[in-house]
C-alpha cells in the first residue's frame, strides 16, 4: 500500500510543476493549495531534498523547486524514495536475505512477474504525464 508520504510527495512535485516561476515556492502556499497539513509537509520534503528531487532555501524568498524538468522526474522514482522497496513480498525487497526456499518456491515467479509489472508502471509514468491529466468522475 502507498502510503500518504507517498501520495503526498507526488502532489507536491506536482503542485511546484504547475506553480513553477522560477523562483522558490514557499511550502505554506503548496499546503493551501493542496489543503494538506504544513507540519507533515516539512517533513516529506526534507526528504525530498536529501534524496535530490527538490532544492530548498530557507529565508526570505525561500520555498522550494524541482531540481529537474517534470518530464525527467518517474512516479517510481518519487515512490521508492519516499516509501523505500515497491516489493510486494520481503523476499523480493532488495535488502532482503536469501530466503530458504527460494530456489523450490512455487509462488515466486508469480510474486517477480507482478513486482515487475508494479515498478514497469510506476516508472513508466513521468511527473509531466500527471499534469496534463484532468479528474475522471468516480463512479
Amino acid at each position: 500500500m502507498i502510503s500518504t508520504r507517498g501520495r503526498y510527495a507526488i502532489r507536491v512535485m506536482l503542485d511546484l510543476a504547475e506553480n513553477d516561476n522560477g523562483s522558490y515556492i514557499p511550502l505554506k502556499d503548496i499546503a493551501a493549495r493542496q489543503e494538506l497539513s504544513k507540519k507533515y509537509l516539512e517533513i516529506i520534503v526534507k526528504d525530498m531534498v536529501a534524496g535530490g528531487l527538490l532544492t530548498g532555501a530557507s529565508g526570505k524568498g525561500g520555498g522550494y523547486k524541482l531540481c529537474r524538468k517534470p518530464e525527467d522526474y518517474t512516479v517510481g522514482e518519487i515512490l521508492e524514495l519516499m516509501e523505500g522497496t515497491l516489493s510486494s513480498v520481503a523476499c523480493l525487497a532488495a535488502d532482503s536475505n536469501d530466503c530458504p526456499r527460494k530456489g523450490g518456491c512455487k509462488t515466486l515467479p508469480l510474486w517477480t512477474e507482478y513486482d515487475e509489472m508494479v515498478h514497469d508502471f510506476f516508472y513508466g509514468k513521468k511527473l509531466s504525464d500527471l499534469l496534463g491529466q484532468s479528474q475522471q468522475p468516480v463512479a
